[in-house]
């Protein structure tokens, strides 16, 4: 039994075309339309896709209403047919031109620079963003849009302009925003500027007191679970602040003269004990004293909106052995919610 002639069939439903190959042809037809008479009825079997159809070649339409090419490859694929958001929302393929004159709106604030300023240094996040690599939109005014508070960016300008710094009760805000730009010029610059080269001094003492910010943690959580639970305005906690890992009495002070003494380790576990309050702070080795710590834990917590008070309440009378007493100060932390 003799095979019938295949015609291969693809619909271009974005164009409203329809190919056609023909058995025993190299090209193929293009018809301009499938919802027309033009198209013969029994290839439209479909449609979406390439199908096969069987049967006798039939007219294939008049000269006039198709065309012929032998650039067609073997297979035929439907191109995706893009939606009207993505064809909204595309971005453009070439790399963004800017002018010399750059508009901006960081945040909704509006301002002006040259574009070589944006780039002069080259690892930076602005430098990248108007390089022409990224797409930047624009508002209705044509200003590239950053979202980005822009109070202090425009000290961030005045330092790429002319390597100007802000005052210092500017320095931390600028700082957190060098950050987000990853300027890093900038960031040496402040760095060496009050209070950030002071912030440096007191975080290289703190980095010896072990477990310092989970002990700010720890004061914060009990005095907010001591109010709640009192339904009270403030609570109240015991700190216990030592520089000494072992107690120093009269009787040792002639005799040792360092922060730290040495005991042999049968003696030394004479001396452990935890004094009975919330937190305790130390012992650490630095010139810094107590008063000093007491002032970086008051100063962080006031950082993050917390009233607080404290004073010295006594020292710990906890016996050990003999004469030896623990004698570490114990402080009473009032901390206030509202």
């Amino acid at each position: 039994m003799r095979s019938e002639p295949s015609i291969s069939l693809c619909l271009l439903p974005c164009a409203g075309l329809l190919l056609v190959r023909h058995p025993g042809d190299h090209g193929l037809s293009v018809y301009p339309s499938i919802a027309t008479a033009a198209c013969p009825a029994d290839l439209v079997t479909r449609a979406r896709g390439m199908v096969v159809v069987t049967g006798q070649n039939k007219a294939s339409g008049r000269p006039g209403d198709a065309m012929s090419t032998s650039d067609a490859e073997d297979d035929f694929q439907e191109p995706a047919t893009p939606t009207a958001t993505q064809a909204e929302h595309s971005l453009p393929l070439l790399p963004q031109q800017f002018p010399e004159v750059v508009p901006l709106n960081v945040g909704g604030m509006p301002f002006t620079t040259r574009l070589s300023t944006l780039r002069r240094y080259e690892d930076t996040m602005l430098s990248a963003m108007f390089s022409g690599r990224h797409y930047i939109p624009t508002d209705a005014e044509g200003r590239y849009f950053i979202d980005r508070d822009g109070t202090f960016f425009g000290d961030v300008l005045n330092f790429l302009r002319s390597g100007d710094l802000p005052p210092q009760e500017r320095v931390r805000s600028v700082y957190k925003e060098a950050q987000y730009y990853s300027i890093g010029p900038l960031l040496e610059s402040l760095e060496e500027l009050q209070p950030l080269k002071g912030e440096k001094v007191r975080q290289a003492f703190l980095g010896l007191m072990p477990y310092y910010k989970d002990h700010l943690e720890r004061i914060v959580e009990i005095a907010k679970l001591r109010a709640m639970q009192r339904k009270a305005r403030f609570a109240k906690l015991k700190i216990c602040v030592f520089k000494e890992e072992m107690p120093i009495t009269p009787y040792e002070c002639p005799l040792f003269n360092s922060l730290r003494f040495e005991r042999s380790e049968g003696e030394a576990k004479l001396f452990e004990h935890h004094c009975e309050v919330d937190v305790s702070f130390g012992p650490w080795e630095a010139v810094a004293d107590v008063y000093d710590l007491l002032h970086c834990i008051v100063t962080d917590l006031s950082s993050r909106g917390i009233t607080v008070d404290h004073q010295c309440i006594g020292v710990c009378d906890k016996h050990l052995i003999n004469h030896y007493y623990c004698k570490r100060p114990i402080y009473e932390f009032k901390i206030t919610w509202w």
